[in-house]
């Protein structure tokens, strides 16, 4: 491996926080500085949906209050230079150099290794009137709870886990919900068809009005918004608004320096980024060559995987490309939803097939397998933990035959 004697962390949420750990905990002695957009110390992002907006600000991440080495907080990351990489010659030509990193108060953080955890933002429609809110921090969270408190008319773009999940809490403290998405179901491209349509049926049958296969094309008000206005024209009333439309890898500040950037930073299957030996990513900006799917390209945007990638990212980093080890995990994630527990594992839309494997729809238990060419590439539990489990194994596996029936 390369010399490593300073080592820069961009970005203090999740996957930023478990890299220094990791750096820590493997005997890294050299040093480190982890610079964060943020005022906060790394906090855990998924109460932020739940019980946040229910009044319970707990959102303690365990060895947030232990970082290590120079911490920059409210400091963002605007320029990337590679020693060697001048002139738009790109990465491949720094592979095993250092460089420095360029903050929007113009000080320079030079490193001889590189974690990048810049994570990914909201998109949010350019026209934005007072009552509309995104949820990505827990400044969000606190916003969108103080105006909770003072409206009832809930309309949430987007139906997505968070916008469920919003849906579902907001619905819990007696609020007025309509939902919309752009899709024929909510979450049908996660969920596959039979799940996607039990969503939909579950969340209206817990009070939710459901709009689906329309896009928003604006917002109607002055000073605070009063509607919602869709495609084709028609406007749904609307005193407080939530915007769950996505989002979108923070890249902006690699633009220029070499790395191959393509919806996120391009990676290894071991992380590193392409065409370098001393540059990792991990967390909701890595775009990864997943092994378990021949090489496939995959970015996962969930709270497992943040986890999972910062501390591999960060051995790797240290152990460098010829003895790093792949991450292969299965991409998975867990919902709840007007009570209840919906679960994924591995990528049910690279499916040709699926199969109800247990339970059924109707009775609100039940799991779902996806198989690409006979191959388990996927699967969805609703209030089905246990089978979710098996799937997952049998995905890790790549092993079909426990996939008959139950």
């Amino acid at each position: 491996m390369a010399d490593i004697s300073r080592i820069a962390v961009v970005g203090a949420s999740l996957a930023g926080l478990r890299a220094v750990q990791t750096l820590r905990s493997e005997g890294f002695a050299g040093d480190i500085t982890l610079i964060g957009e943020e005022a906060h110390r790394p906090y855990n992002r998924p109460p932020l949906s739940k019980s946040v907006l229910r009044g319970d600000d707990d959102v303690t991440l365990p060895g947030a209050e232990e970082i290590g080495g120079e911490w920059l907080r409210n400091r963002r990351a605007v320029r990337l230079r590679l020693d060697g990489a001048g002139g738009g010659a790109g990465a491949a030509a720094a592979g095993a150099g250092g460089g420095s990193v360029t903050l929007d108060d113009g000080a320079e953080i030079p490193f001889d290794g590189l974690v990048i955890a810049t994570g990914a933002r909201p998109r949010r429609l350019a026209e934005r009137p007072g009552g509309v809110h995104e949820l990505r921090t827990i400044d969000d969270a606190l916003a969108l709870r103080a105006d909770l408190a003072g409206h009832r008319n809930l309309v949430i773009v987007g139906g997505g886990f968070i916008g469920g999940e919003i849906a579902s809490t907001a619905r819990a403290l007696g609020l007025t919900v309509t939902l919309i998405d752009a899709g024929p179901y909510p979450m049908h491209r996660v969920l596959g068809t039979d799940s996607a349509r039990w969503l939909a049926a579950h969340h209206r049958k817990n009070g939710v009005e459901l709009i689906s296969g329309v896009r928003v094309a604006g917002f109607e008000g002055g000073g605070r918004v009063t509607g919602v206005r869709l495609e084709g024209g028609r406007s749904i009333p609307a005193d407080l608004v939530v915007a769950g439309m996505g989002i979108v890898p923070n890249v902006e500040w690699l633009e220029g320096s070499g790395l191959a950037l393509d919806d996120g930073v391009v990676c290894t299957p071991s992380l590193f980024a392409e065409g370098t030996s001393t540059i990792v990513a991990a967390g909701d900006v890595a775009r990864w060559r997943h092994e378990l799917y021949g090489g496939a390209l995959v970015r996962v945007e969930h709270w497992a995987n943040a986890n999972g990638q910062g501390a591999v990212a960060a051995r790797n980093l240290l152990a460098g490309p010829e003895s790093a080890v792949p991450y292969a995990d299965v991409p998975s994630f867990g919902t709840h939803a007007h009570g209840a527990r919906i679960q994924t594992a591995g990528l049910p839309h690279l499916a040709d097939e699926a199969r109800t494997v247990h339970g059924a729809p109707e009775e609100d238990s039940f799991a779902v397998a996806f198989l690409r060419s006979g191959v388990l590439v996927g699967a969805v539990g609703v209030n089905a933990p246990k089978e979710l489990n098996r799937l997952k194994r049998g995905i890790a596996a790549g092993d079909v035959l426990e996939v008959a029936a139950s």
